[in-house]
């Protein structure tokens, strides 16, 4: 085993000690929407679940969302350098276009590139609380989700008119500021939240032989407003509308001689999106969702000041989702239409395309007995039609123990970068690409007490007509893959102590050749342990992984990592408190991507003000 990883693994068994007292941990088992399009308790699903609450999200001080989810169970992130950089999530060694992103239900990222880049561009600040749904989740939501699904969801109001406020500054001349008010009164809901973000950052590649080398600090700044209103005119009557915008520039190195890497790029990204729905109890077990809405991924890059290059993409949305309750469980019905066009530098034979979706779902229990099955089509009006499906049993063989097996199909359309690329140097698209499809098969074990979850799931997923561009001028359908991995995830309660923990095995190979998918990691994981002792608050996490290759030719190796932050908070008297975070406090360097720098020792110190 690599020796980054002998901390985590020592620290792991001591995580199964009894519990020393029978307080209640209603975190362990929060409800979750994403799992099912449905309001369910995470111990109710068949699904591999987790959700990142308020006060985790919190405890992550500046960090980004791509280095949150970088400490999930399952996850994997690598950014291209300083903050701000493109940056690529692994769902279960899926690719980077395998994970759906939405942002209160709306999706967000790029048709051109295929895939969600801009990770950077969604505070953490803006953030309420974050769903992962690991696993193919197509017949729930269409194309793109093979790895899994990430839904964002922005803050909200609920109870009395309150106010938060936080300021801080850290290492790399970093300052952050957010503030905001939020309540809910006489029927309605609302809330509204501004935050700024600056860095100077570090140099993005570190690596001097790189002919993109440029020994400067790569800096980022980022605006940032979201927000909510909700107005409840009857009982189980609804309307209601929130958005979301950011918008940040950021320097990154590049060039292909020492004249060209001194230049000055910066790319230019605004990310938002906007919804606005009704809800209907129309009787006491049908509920009708009516939802539109719209999003945009906005990237500019410069030269010297000079546009290079202009891609934008805008989604439009629109969904009717009908929920049934029957003495045979939970229905689901909906029909979706999503509209997709992009624009830019980018002269594309065809720039928009439209996708109509019919799907259905559902779920219920007998005994001990639980059922969950999803069917989905889709017509693409650039490649057809393609239809998904899942199904998933679970048996709980006590009041503490449960499994659950399941089976599903996912794809992921080809981009308009993979279908219509320009003819540039050679390159073009190809228009009678295939959709890249998997089948995935997972088994999973849990024991929960009202202190404790641990779980171990294990999945095999195999993906075919992976679209490929290497070493050919126009993509083909060749490639194909096989991932296979187990993931054993805990948290719980330890007398006053609260700690997690997850451990990853990952076998992720291109079947055709048996070599390892670049930047995956065959073991990687976290562990934390954390106490509120009075009007104190602390917490220390490990993170680790093995090592990984840099291309999909294994040519490039990257040593494994091991790094620790730590975080620490005090509540003054009212509702004001001092928090401090540290992150990789023993100053470890290591490589997500190949010359690629990783944030050294770095502190970030800061005053809240958040009612309780």
């Amino acid at each position: 085993m690599n020796s980054a990883l002998k901390p985590l693994v020592a620290l792991l068994p001591a995580l199964f000690i009894a519990p020393a007292g029978a307080q209640q941990l209603a975190s362990l088992d929060p409800v979750m929407v994403t799992a099912t399009r449905q309001e369910m308790r995470t111990s109710e699903l068949l699904s591999d679940v987790t959700v990142v609450e308020a006060q985790d999200i919190r405890q992550a001080g500046n960090s980004t969302l791509g280095e949150i989810l970088a400490r999930q169970p399952g996850v994997e992130f690598y950014s291209q350098g300083s903050k701000g950089a493109t940056g690529s999530i692994f769902m279960r060694g899926t690719s980077a276009g395998h994970t759906l992103v939405l942002i209160d239900g709306m999706r967000v990222g790029s048709a051109s590139l295929g895939q969600m880049s801009s990770w950077s561009r969604i505070p953490a600040a803006q953030i309420e609380r974050i769903e992962i749904l690991r696993g193919p989740a197509s017949s729930l939501y269409g194309s793109d989700a093979i790895g899994g699904v990430i839904q964002v969801f922005t803050r909200q109001g609920n109870g009395p008119f309150e106010v938060n406020a936080e300021a801080g500054a850290g290492t790399n001349d970093t300052y952050a500021l957010n503030t905001g008010f939020s309540g809910a009164q006489d029927g309605w809901r609302y809330a509204l939240n501004a935050s700024a973000d600056r860095t100077a950052g570090f140099n993005s590649i570190r690596n001097p032989k790189n002919s993109a080398y440029n020994k400067d600090r790569d800096g980022f700044d980022e605006q940032s407003l979201s927000g909510s209103l909700a107005y409840s005119f009857a009982k189980g009557h609804e309307a209601g509308a929130s958005f979301f915008y950011s918008e940040g520039e950021n320097k990154y190195d590049s060039g292909s001689s020492k004249t060209s890497a001194a230049k000055d790029y910066r790319n230019q990204l605004a990310v938002s999106s906007f919804s606005t729905y009704l809800k209907n109890a129309l009787t006491s077990n049908w509920n009708s969702t009516i939802r539109l809405g719209r999003s945009t991924d906005d990237s500019m890059n410069t030269t010297n000041g000079t546009q290079s290059s202009l891609f934008r993409t805008d989604q439009t949305q629109y969904a009717w989702q009908n929920d049934f309750k029957t003495g045979f469980g939970n229905f689901l019905l909906g029909v979706e239409r999503l509209d997709q066009s992009v624009s830019g530098t980018g002269n594309y034979r065809s720039d928009q395309r439209t996708i109509d979706s019919v799907l259905a779902g559902w779920n219920g229990s007998y005994q001990a007995h639980r059922l969950q099955a999803n069917l989905r089509y889709d017509n693409n009006s650039q490649f057809g039609d393609k239809t998904t499906g899942s199904i998933a049993y679970g048996y709980r063989f006590s009041p503490n123990w449960r499994a659950n097996i399941g089976y599903g199909t996912a794809f992921k359309a080809p981009s308009f970068n993979d279908l219509y690329y320009p003819l540039t140097f050679g390159y073009k698209g190809n228009p009678d690409l295939l959709p890249e499809s998997s089948r995935n098969r997972e088994a999973s074990l849990h024991y929960e007490t009202g202190l404790h979850h641990v779980s171990l799931t294990w999945f095999l997923n195999r993906v075919e007509n992976l679209i490929s561009w290497s070493g050919v001028t126009t993509p083909v359908n060749i490639g194909n893959a096989r991932l296979e991995g187990a993931t054993l995830a805990y948290e719980g309660q330890i007398g006053s102590f609260n700690l997690a923990a997850n451990y990853n095995y990952l076998d992720p190979r291109d079947a055709d050749t048996g070599r390892q998918l670049a930047r995956r990691a065959s073991n990687f994981g976290t562990v934390s342990i954390g106490q509120n002792p009075g009007a104190w608050e602390w917490r220390v996490e490990l993170q680790a992984s093995d090592r990984r290759f840099d291309t999909d030719a294994n040519t490039r190796k990257m040593s494994g990592y091991a790094i620790a932050n730590l975080y620490g908070a005090y509540h003054l008297s009212g509702n004001w408190s001092v928090f401090a975070r540290a992150n990789n406090i023993f100053d470890r360097e290591y490589e997500l991507a190949a010359d690629y720098g990783t944030p050294r020792a770095n502190a970030f110190v800061g005053v809240r003000y958040s009612p309780k």
